[in-house]
């Protein structure tokens, strides 16, 4: 079982990256464009997610979920996808995903399409 580590698309308030990292130093969560995939579509950050075990957190509830669906229907399957409303506080989305960290196994998230905060 491996330790959940988080990917912020390009659209994700960086606010909510500073947030989680602030509370909790030892989280993993890396920026698409620290990764070097600003240029990056969302069937790639998808595609880049999954090979690389990375939970992908994004704002975009239209296209980035739509495209994770079509992967699902596919069979490519995806590592998981956090949807974050625009309107949510970035300490309350940082909290959640402090608490997926600390509580449980990046596989537990694969395949799954989840809405934050819970």
């Amino acid at each position: 079982m491996s330790t959940p580590r988080f990917l912020a698309d390009e659209d994700l308030r960086h606010r909510i990256v500073k947030a989680a990292r602030r509370l909790e130093p030892s989280l993993e969560f890396a920026t698409a464009v620290e990764l070097g995939l600003s240029r990056a579509t969302d069937p790639e950050l998808l595609e880049f997610a999954a090979k690389n075990n990375w939970l992908l957190v994004s704002h975009d509830v239209n296209t980035m979920k739509a495209f994770a669906e079509q992967r699902l229907a596919s069979g490519q399957g995806i590592a998981g996808l956090f949807m974050v409303p625009q309107n949510k506080a970035s300490r309350s989305v940082a909290e959640c995903l402090i608490l997926i960290w600390a509580a449980s196994s990046a596989e537990e998230w694969k395949d799954r399409i989840v809405y934050l905060p819970f």
